[in-house]
């Protein structure tokens, strides 16, 4: 083979391997920015075109609660502490919430354990609502946030004394578990409809855009996302710190769920690889075992769809039905409607206040009682 031809099948090769570097990189960086859009933000939305219960409207003075800062990385996380002039709290109830919402997106349970005679310490988590952080990070971010309040937690004189006691949905229903791979001194924690492992989770979310088979292919961007952004912490998994720690542990889940899916996804799912004998598991079922409608009773699930449908049937009258203005935080808590940011503001919110605020606030309390019953039998953990 002479020198020219030899010299041309080189700069072929090498011209490949450059093409084939190029689209690998331009695969990972798109990979990469696709990921980071949909960890943006979580914000409240409007308070005042809402019937459901908020913080400062509807439980503050009766509820009074102080604000604290804590780190977690560089972003300074609100943390609230609700109880505090109870005089002998049952424990410490550590609250993480869901993603792209905030903890007050669950103020009804929350002020529900308060009644009953706990001393409640929530969060915002990075880049959520009050908190800093330009977006949510990713999906271990929860657990790492979890870990930061629970330090906090023992620094501070207030908290610090009484047993420590976790409850968490989803993003924080993976974050109530994994963090157990950390040392922290647990009583018993309560996860709900949370997932088990980040990356698992991760690439079960991005079917819905690529679809399995190019899951498959995107794998390696896919895991070198989580593990470039997460580190040595990119393998959290929640079965590890179950079964690690030994902690009392329910996980609770719905058999509807389809969003952190019950059959695929959830820890629930997983509860073969459990060793923790500790641990429990409880199955919801009926029409509202979905991703957090199962919070609340069946009757306000009922009138809550009726709050929908009028508020769709209002929407049409102003907008041809886009869905300009719905928000994430509107979509994953399920109280979203197409073109209702068109209504004129003070007709929203006539609509919003003629609903019955008791009933469609109205919580499953027969949930929340397992749950309490579930943590008061297993102070032997203390």
């Amino acid at each position: 083979m002479n020198k020219k031809v030899t010299k041309t099948i080189i700069a072929a090769a090498v011209g490949g391997a450059a093409a084939a570097a190029a689209a690998v990189a331009a695969t990972g960086a798109y990979t990469k920015k696709e990921i980071k859009k949909e960890f943006k933000r979580g914000e409240y939305s409007d308070r005042r075109f809402s019937p459901f219960n908020t913080y400062e409207r509807d439980l503050a003075e009766e509820f009074p609660r102080v604000n604290v800062q804590f780190k977690s990385g560089e972003n300074t996380l609100q943390g609230y502490i609700y109880g505090l002039d109870i005089a002998e709290p049952k424990g410490l109830l550590v609250f993480a919430h869901g993603i792209t919402v905030g903890h007050e997106t669950y103020i009804n349970q929350l002020i529900w354990f308060v009644k009953r005679g706990w001393r409640v310490f929530a969060y915002d988590a990075t880049g959520s609502c009050t908190s800093e952080g330009e977006g949510t990070v990713g999906l271990v971010q929860s657990a790492l946030d979890l870990d930061c309040a629970l330090t906090y937690a023992e620094s501070d004189e207030r908290l610090s004394g009484l047993p420590v006691y976790l409850l968490g949905h989803s993003w924080g229903g993976y974050a109530v578990c994994a963090v157990q791979n950390f040392d922290h001194k647990i009583t018993a924690a309560v996860s709900m409809s949370g997932y088990a492992d980040p990356l698992e989770m991760l690439e079960f979310g991005s079917e819905g855009k690529v679809g399995k088979a190019g899951v498959k292919l995107l794998h390696p961007f896919i895991k070198g996302y989580n593990d470039s952004t997460f580190g040595e912490n990119a393998d959290l998994n929640a079965i590890e710190g179950i079964n690690k720690s030994g902690v009392p542990t329910l996980v609770i889940h719905g058999e509807n769920d389809r969003f952190v899916d019950f059959d695929r996804v959830s820890i629930y799912s997983k509860q073969a690889d459990v060793t923790n004998i500790r641990a429990e598991f409880l199955k919801v079922t009926g029409k509202y075992a979905t991703h957090s409608d199962y919070f609340k009773s069946d009757r306000s699930n009922e009138y809550a769809a009726e709050y929908m449908k009028e508020l769709a049937a209002l929407a049409a009258q102003y907008s041809d039905g886009g869905a300009d203005g719905i928000s994430d935080t509107e979509k994953k808590a399920g109280v979203h409607v197409a073109g209702a940011s068109a209504i004129p503001d003070d007709v929203r919110a006539e609509f919003a206040a003629k609903w019955d605020r008791e009933l469609i606030n109205e919580l499953n309390t027969e949930l929340y009682e397992t749950i309490e019953n579930f943590y008061l039998n297993n102070t032997d953990n203390l």
